[in-house]
């Protein structure tokens, strides 16, 4: 805040910043990242998820058996044959929770990190974050978020696969998500809902660094094109006050979404891997960096891959979506 002058006949008098300004800032974001980031996290569940449920039976396969399906396409098709399209949104109401809470999440803790970069005199709140800047809140908001996800995604993970397969696995697929946190519970107590955390940790820290980066990246490169066109400074300025045109916000969006999920796949390949062994299982589970390892020996880089495809074309459209309804509301309807 730049301190305010006040005239009182003589000389100006200088008034002291209002500090309190900063917190009602703080505030404001929070309640706006937790009501429109519920809903742009809603529709875009609904667009992907469809797509996530195949990208998490693809995951999941078994190394050590035939694979049960040669690819996304035959995976939709055996699905759909199965239990129909409905069936591919088996168990969506965990994720509409966990799609409420992650995107919600994000955009707050995005949030929280710029604060501490302006309270710590590292930016600037009349400036843009650098393009460092914009990486490092964006780590900082998956990391913290993903402590949030992994309960969220273990039972949707657990609800979309037949956990290791068998009668006991199929009944636990079929089951309702409290029936599957029961389960947990009572198999691996109150630490088993963060099995696979690990995964989360180097998804959503590496791959929400990259979210926000591309998106801002791409928004300040078509920004540009549009103002090297301008005649003068103030239409520079007009158009840099102005919302990009829809398609343009949705390339912002799309590219942020495959760099998300392009760039750390193969820490959620191994953490769906682990996340949909079955429940009681004999001995220890294995950790995260022995599943990649069994990952990598039996199938290299294609298995650590494998769904990457189909979970980078659903990605774009969601992600579109999801920053296109959050940026519309704030812009609209603000608080």
């Amino acid at each position: 805040m730049n301190p305010t002058a006040v005239a009182v006949g003589a000389p100006p008098v200088i008034m002291a910043a209002d500090v309190s300004l900063p917190v009602k800032n703080a505030a404001k974001e929070t309640v706006e990242g937790i009501l429109y980031g519920s809903i742009a996290g809603i529709i875009g569940k609904y667009i992907e998820y469809p797509f996530d449920t195949v990208k998490v039976r693809l995951q999941s396969q078994p190394d050590h058996l035939p694979l049960r399906y040669a690819g996304p396409l035959d995976c939709f098709r055996q699905s759909l044959r199965a239990d129909g399209f409905l069936g591919l949104y088996r168990g969506i109401s965990a994720p509409l929770v966990g799609a409420a809470a992650e995107t919600s999440c994000l955009f707050i803790f995005e949030s929280l990190g710029r604060e501490g970069l302006y309270a710590a005199g590292l930016a600037r709140r009349d400036e843009r974050l650098s393009l460092p800047a914009l990486y490092t809140t964006g780590a900082f908001a998956g990391a913290l978020a993903s402590f949030v996800l992994t309960p969220i995604e273990l039972v949707k993970c657990k609800i979309q696969v037949p956990g290791g397969g068998g009668a006991a696995a199929a009944a636990a697929a079929a089951s309702k998500p409290l029936a599957v946190v029961r389960d947990i519970f009572r198999h691996d107590g109150l630490r088993g809902f963060w099995h696979g955390q690990m995964g989360t940790l180097i998804r959503e820290s590496g791959g929400s660094a990259a979210w926000f980066g591309a998106k801002e990246t791409v928004t300040a490169l078509f920004y540009s094109l549009a103002a090297k066109k301008a005649a003068s400074e103030a239409e520079r300025e007009r158009i840099r006050a102005t919302p990009l045109p829809l398609w343009q916000q949705a390339v912002a969006g799309a590219s942020a979404g495959v760099s998300y999920n392009f760039l750390f796949f193969p820490a959620d390949t191994v953490k769906s891997r682990m996340q949909t062994s079955p429940l009681g299982a004999p001995g220890e589970k294995p950790s995260f960096w022995t599943e990649g390892k069994a990952i990598w020996r039996l199938s290299g880089v294609r298995g650590l891959y494998r769904g990457c495809g189909i979970t980078c074309l659903r990605s774009a459209p969601s992600s579109a979506f999801i920053f296109m309804v959050f940026d519309g509301l704030k812009r609209n309807f603000p608080l």
